[in-house]
């Protein structure tokens, strides 16, 4: 590991900072670039009080083009930096993110989904002539088509209750002790939200990564990973976000480790038949199996499928006939005996695979 880079925000620009950083350093990358606002005018409430909008000097840019340049090249450096099998979220708005998308399509990323962050709580539209803007956009993207990217799936479905995660993220912005301020006043006008970022991270890193964020702003990636037990390195241009991301980092304390480890994924586990197990021998046809309580049992059939008085199937079709369900997990609901004791048939796949 490149111990220069770990766990270190520094003060510079990020064209500059990120040319200094060897190839295949970084296990992911988040980025919150500038998104060239192109606010013309001052923004007022009906009340005539003016609206604290983004209207900071790093968030402007002469034209589209200067804008497109600026963003093929800190990809570009984020895409050499990045480990083979590392990923990019980038977040923008409606005024940015289609160009960055082209840009993150042309440069030869591998996009695996746009998610949309609805803001249970975003400022209104003052004028009334649009739409409130209550969104803003996420891409996803592999370095390459072929990265082995991870995606921490049963994770992100056990934080939704059970059901799978979808691409449409209810998240508040950033306000109340979170956001910070200073003599009353935001620090930074677009600081996210640590939800946001605990999520992005939690799906697509593990423990131990190397996170960057080339944009640091306040520091919410970076604290956000030390958390997660993630290692983490930001650059920050802006002096006064900079230190005020320096201060909330050291007084950020990471999870206890033991608190650390997510749910492994079923899809990473080698996907082992019933009946190939039949086939090696490692149960005989004719073996009889039966549920928890030895009330109901079944024989297992040379193609290794099982029969229970008229019924007739999987493992898994068979038991679910049983408990009059939709659905049920065979491995689990069949027993049988293993030297005078009783296991789930689960735990001959588990020796099988062990021993494989």
């Amino acid at each position: 590991m490149k111990t220069e880079f770990k766990n270190k925000i520094i003060n510079g620009d990020s064209l500059e900072e990120l040319k200094k950083i060897p190839r295949e350093t970084f296990d992911l990358i988040f980025a919150d670039p500038p998104y060239n606002l192109q606010l013309k005018t001052e923004l007022t409430r009906p009340d005539r009080s003016k609206v604290n909008a983004v209207n900071d000097k790093w968030d402007q840019f002469e034209s589209f083009k200067k804008y497109d340049e600026f963003t093929y090249d800190w990809l570009s450096e984020c895409k050499r930096i990045l480990k083979k099998d590392g990923a990019i979220w980038v977040i923008g708005s409606y005024h940015n993110i289609f160009r960055v998308g082209t840009a993150i399509q042309n440069l030869g990323f591998w996009i695996m989904n746009d998610v949309i962050w609805n803001k249970n709580n975003p400022m209104p539209n003052f004028r009334g002539t649009r739409f409130t803007n209550a969104h803003e956009t996420l891409i996803w993207a592999s370095k390459s088509e072929k990265s082995k990217y991870t995606f921490n799936y049963q994770s992100l479905k056990c934080l939704n209750d059970d059901l799978q995660m979808r691409s449409n993220w209810d998240l508040p912005i950033c306000n109340g002790t979170e956001r910070l301020k200073k003599n009353g006043k935001k620090i930074h006008s677009t600081q996210k939200p640590e939800s946001l970022l605990h999520r992005v991270l939690l799906a697509t890193s593990n423990k131990g990564d190397m996170i960057l964020d080339p944009f640091l702003g306040s520091g919410t990636t970076a604290t956000v990973a030390k958390k997660l037990g993630r290692n983490y390195f930001g650059i920050e241009k802006e002096k006064n976000y900079f230190k005020a991301a320096e201060q909330r980092l050291k007084n950020t304390k990471p999870f206890e480790d033991n608190l650390l480890d997510t749910l492994k994924n079923n899809r990473s586990k080698p996907r082992i038949p019933f009946g190939s197990l039949v086939e090696l021998g490692i149960i005989k046809p004719g073996t009889s199996i039966f549920d928890n309580k030895k009330k109901i049992t079944a024989r297992i059939m040379a193609d290794g499928s099982i029969k229970h008085n008229q019924a007739e199937g999987s493992i898994h079709k068979v038991a679910a006939t049983i408990l009059g369900a939709e659905s049920c997990n065979g491995w689990t609901y069949w027993h049988c005996d293993i030297n005078g004791r009783i296991h789930p048939i689960d735990y001959l796949r588990q020796k099988f695979i062990s021993k494989n």
